[in-house]
């Protein structure tokens, strides 16, 4: 395959950030896959690049335009993939059309740029040195609850994408998860005139978001959970109790309560030893 697909961030509001490089790329490329073209041509516009053909590639989209563009590709052609904002596939299409390339023998390349996890976490105030990208969450059912969870036990920070009209739901489904106090950054119309970083608490931001309907997209960035104290040695004992009562071998006790409390092996088969 003599071409190759070019991933294209753009920016996440203020047109003026768009890279060097991300303008030479689309400048260069002989297609450019876009999720709205009313959108895009804009940002085209700003750029001076306005004689390109235009391949609409969205959420609805994407899976049947997966053949055309690794066809495009190995016609030779240089075929960029932008989204409305940031980099593609990110909470965003593209990673179906980078997996159908590759799978292919395609070459892929990127241009690094804008992003607004990455802008959210760096101004929240939050531990930076680890954090963990959720994305958007499951809008309803037990997926949702499943995801809340393990957000609530995520020792890291946490990054999740929400929209305006979902914002109230997903902060007091996080306050039932998370407790009151949990700190959080709310971060909207990053790059933008009204750009804000909101900062507090999960119960102090569901009484700021009370009134009116949010606008703009939302980043939320969610304190990591306290880690759990390791458990005493009276407590692994009792579990070992419990597990030895089922019938198992004291190995396979050891093996198992070692595994849920997440602690060395070897020291809970010794305490099996003090069982009698």
């Amino acid at each position: 395959m003599t071409g190759k697909l070019v991933l294209v961030a753009t920016p996440i509001g203020n047109l003026s950030d768009i890279t060097a490089r991300a303008v030479e790329a689309l400048r260069e490329a002989d297609v450019i896959c876009c999720e709205d073209t009313r959108h895009s041509s804009k940002l085209l516009q700003h750029i001076g690049v306005s004689d390109k053909p235009l391949l609409i590639v969205n959420e609805h989209t994407e899976h049947d335009s997966r053949e055309k563009i690794v066809a495009l590709v190995a016609e030779g052609k240089v075929v960029a993939l932008i989204t409305d904002a940031g980099s593609p596939g990110i909470s965003d299409p593209g990673e179906r059309i980078v997996r159908a390339v590759v799978d292919a023998g395609g070459v892929v390349s990127a241009t690094p740029g804008p992003s607004a996890a990455i802008m959210a976490v760096t101004l929240s105030g939050l531990p930076a040195g680890r954090f963990v990208f959720e994305g958007f969450l499951p809008r309803t059912g037990v997926e949702r609850k499943v995801r809340l969870e393990m957000v609530a036990v995520e020792t890291r920070t946490t990054v999740l994408y929400e929209a305006p009209h979902r914002l109230h739901k997903t902060l007091a489904d996080l306050e039932l998860m998370c407790g009151s106090q949990r700190r959080i950054a709310i971060a909207t119309e990053l790059t933008k005139i009204h750009e804000d970083v909101w900062r507090g608490t999960l119960r102090d931001a569901i009484r700021r978001h009370a009134d009116g309907e949010p606008r703009g997209e939302f980043v939320l960035v969610l304190d990591g959970a306290t880690p759990a104290a390791p458990p005493t040695d009276d407590e692994i004992i009792a579990a070992l109790r419990a597990e030895i009562a089922t019938g198992v071998t004291r190995k396979d006790a050891a093996s198992r309560v070692s595994a849920r409390f997440g602690v060395s092996k070897r020291h809970v088969y010794e305490l099996t030893l003090s069982l009698g």
